[in-house]
């Protein structure tokens, strides 16, 4: 699982980027702290929110 931080950082940019709501990302930093340890995208992913072109564009700019 990530930290705290880099789950910030990848919520906050698809919040920036308008792919997710701050409520989308809260959601999902829930479900990470109620014990599901997939990784963020994953669980956005999961849930409907984004889709994997925007987890693929995010991990480019980030060179992941």
């Amino acid at each position: 699982m990530t930290t705290d931080n880099n789950e910030e950082k990848i919520g906050q940019w698809l919040v920036n980027a308008g792919a997710m709501t701050q409520d989308d990302v809260e959601a999902v930093l829930e479900e990470q702290k109620n014990g599901n340890d997939s990784l963020f995208g994953i669980i956005a992913m999961e849930n409907g929110f984004i889709d994997p072109e925007i987890l693929l564009t995010y991990a480019e700019l980030k060179g992941l």
